[in-house]
């Protein structure tokens, strides 16, 4: 997906690609490789008769009128199909002066001239004379300045320059993901199509993690342009220049690799994206400045706050919700969840008369006034996946027995999937339920016999009631034959056994089944059908309140840049990891404007969990190395002991989060074949 999230600027994004690719501009680059005077005038007459790079001018000034983020979509549409004439420069040059022109603009004192070469008037900040250059990138032509450094910089040009040459990295970003993945499509080698070789999937996957968290940092930089928080922009201009430029680079090269041969060939297109990626990166200048300085925004406060707008579809719903939710804030505590389940509230996505069948403005609209309103809904945790199945697949009798008092907190669920043979290969499991008849069993009953061993299962210790799957055709494929249990964990037969894991705590359980019985009004859907069953979710998804905070471990390793004094690499490595979390979360916001704009989910919402895996991660081991060697010597470790001790808990339980859930591996498996399209192995 690209920049564009509204119909309108999708709309936008499609026809200019179109028209862009239609210029011939990557042929124009070629045939003036050897011209550092060229000007690709032809291509720029074509761009301006368009207003491409005069879209946020306002129309009284002969602009488009259009916003920055306009003004983004736009040239990110363009740079995907790499055309010259220098529009970048332009389009930075308009939105400083106000007015449309071919302009060439000096971002840094004593730097380049950006897109000087092709200028009609340059904007400099030390004054003197510009010397147009063939440089790294063929498609541009940049400019030495002659005069004198010594101004200071300029932030708001600063922060435009970096804005919008952030959404030209997210289209060269694109185009080389998409490029590679269809080459991958076709390209045989060993008889097979290199797609379905898992090496080339994983860099593939990754590539589109890295094209997902640039195109989500060049938006909000872009979005924020345009509104009136300047300290938003800035923190938001930082994050992309963190996120966006390493990002291009890494996606062009990735791009190259995955072409092989090919890809380094002058005659393939690749290298002038990896060229114009590259030039992007120097002309923005070095990362460590950035990472400084949304270092300490973070420590002075600043975190990246979202505000969706709902485009007046919630004026008519608000009183009432609103009303609704203070009603619930005025209740005792122990009364709010009763109210909470009345009211619809607590699952609003669901359907009646469990939830509202909200659609998306209305979730929304319920989160941000319960927010407002102090009420926080309580954690359902298994049983937010158990019952929606329940609810789309079982019986009334089912919904009625199982749904309100699990919604009640009267019951409690664990999940009896894995096992120690079948972690991500769910469909290999062994557990087994044999058939019990009544003319056979000494009770008369009708039903299942299960038994196996089940693995990583939390609060199965106290759970009430478990969702199993089971096989009861061992004769069937392995993803048929597959049944979807609900069990009585007070069952007879069943063994629970505590799993200490690497913090030295047992947050997770074996459970072993030895001939539990399981009657026939306890199975889900039809049997056979458990795989499917473990695979849906309701059709109505739950859509969250956007938000762009920071996840614990990197507030954590905020405060410890706020207590001590830390040098420029650890500040530079905490800056990193705040905008890393930031684009997670940015992630999430996206997925939720896709879906109150009529949209299914995009990719955005398949690499959030692979991102925020990396994020939490990557920040509670950083946490771990602020410490220094104090955590050699801290005694016991607790998790609600002391800071260092708690730090060190994070870091190893955090660990578990690349391999619930489906291994980081697998998932990229997932995306590779479910989101690009690539082969299966």
């Amino acid at each position: 997906m690209s920049i564009a999230i509204s119909d309108e600027q999708v709309e936008l994004a499609g026809s200019l690609r179109k028209r862009a690719a239609s210029l011939g501009g990557i042929e124009a680059a070629r045939e003036a490789e050897h011209d550092p005077g060229a000007t690709f005038d032809e291509v720029w007459a074509a761009a301006e008769e368009m207003g491409i790079a005069a879209i946020a001018v306002p129309e009284s000034a002969g602009g488009g009128g259009g916003t920055v983020l306009d003004q983004a979509v736009a040239l990110e549409a363009c740079a995907h199909e790499l055309l010259p004439g220098g529009l970048l420069g332009a389009a930075i040059g308009s939105i400083l002066t106000g007015r449309p022109g071919r302009y060439g603009v000096q971002v840094h004192p004593a730097g380049v001239v950006w897109d000087g070469g092709t200028a009609a008037e340059a904007l400099l900040l030390d004054g003197g004379d510009v010397s147009p250059s063939a440089g790294l990138d063929l498609t541009a032509r940049h400019a030495a300045a002659t005069g004198v450094p010594g101004s200071a910089v300029d932030d708001r040009r600063r922060r435009v320059a970096v804005t919008l040459a952030a959404a030209e990295s997210a289209g060269v970003a694109r185009w080389c993901l998409e490029t590679a993945v269809e080459y991958a499509k076709v390209r045989e080698q060993f008889g097979k199509k290199i797609g379905s070789f898992q090496a080339i999937k994983h860099l593939c996957a990754e590539m589109l993690e890295t094209v997902e968290a640039v195109t989500a940092a060049a938006w909000d930089a872009a979005a924020c342009a345009d509104g009136e928080d300047p300290a938003q922009w800035a923190f938001a201009a930082d994050v992309a220049h963190l996120i966006c430029f390493d990002g291009a680079v890494e996606v062009a090269k990735g791009c190259i690799q995955v072409l092989g041969g090919i890809g380094f060939t002058f005659e393939h297109d690749a290298h002038l994206y990896l060229r114009r990626a590259h030039s992007l990166r120097a002309l923005v200048g070095p990362s460590d400045a950035a990472a400084e300085r949304l270092t300490a925004a973070a420590v002075a406060g600043v975190r990246r706050r979202v505000d969706v707008d709902l485009g007046g579809r919630d004026e008519a719903i608000r009183p009432e919700v609103a009303a609704t939710a203070d009603a619930i804030a005025a209740l005792p505590p122990e009364e709010r969840r009763a109210a909470l389940v009345e009211t619809g509230f607590l699952t609003p996505h669901w359907p009646k008369p469990y939830g509202l069948a909200a659609d998306p403005t209305l979730q929304i609209v319920i989160d941000q006034e319960l927010a407002r309103a102090g009420v926080d809904r309580p954690d359902l945790v298994i049983a937010g996946w158990a019952l929606p199945t329940i609810l789309a697949h079982g019986t009334e009798e089912q919904c009625a027995r199982f749904v309100r008092p699990s919604l009640m907190g009267e019951l409690v669920w664990c999940q009896l999937f894995s096992e120690p043979g079948s972690g991500s290969d769910l469909a290999s499991l062994r557990t087994k339920a044999i058939r019990v008849e009544p003319a056979t069993d000494p009770a008369g009953r009708a039903g299942w016999s299960i038994s196996g061993q089940k693995v990583w299962t939390s609060v199965a210790e106290r759970a009430d009631w478990g969702i199993c799957l089971a096989r009861t055709d061992p004769d069937a494929p392995p993803h048929k034959g597959i049944t979807y249990f609900l069990v009585d964990m007070r069952s007879p037969g069943i063994e629970v056994r505590p799993l200490r894991e690497i913090t030295g705590e047992a947050l997770f359980n074996e459970v072993f089944l030895d001939a539990v019985f399981v009657p026939d009004e306890n199975v889900v859907a039809a049997p056979g059908d458990g795989w499917r069953l473990a695979r849906t979710t309701l059709a109505n998804e739950r859509v969250a309140m956007a938000s762009a905070r920071l996840t614990k471990s990197v507030e954590r390793i905020v405060q410890i840049a706020t207590e001590r004094e830390l040098g420029a690499v650890e500040r530079n490595r905490i800056g990193h990891q705040v905008a890393l979390a930031t684009v997670c979360g940015l992630l999430g916001v996206r997925t939720t404007l896709r879906a109150l704009a009529g949209h299914g989910p995009g990719a955005e919402s398949s690499v959030a969990k692979l991102l925020g895996v990396r994020s939490r991660q990557d920040s509670s081991e950083l946490a771990l190395q602020l410490q220094g060697d104090g955590i050699a010597v801290l005694g016991e470790l607790e998790r609600d002991g002391d800071p260092v001790a708690a730090d060190v808990w994070e870091a190893l339980n955090t660990r578990c989060l690349s391999i619930a859930g489906g291994t980081t591996q697998i998932l990229r498996n997932v995306a590779g074949e479910r989101i690009l399209g690539l082969p299966r192995s």
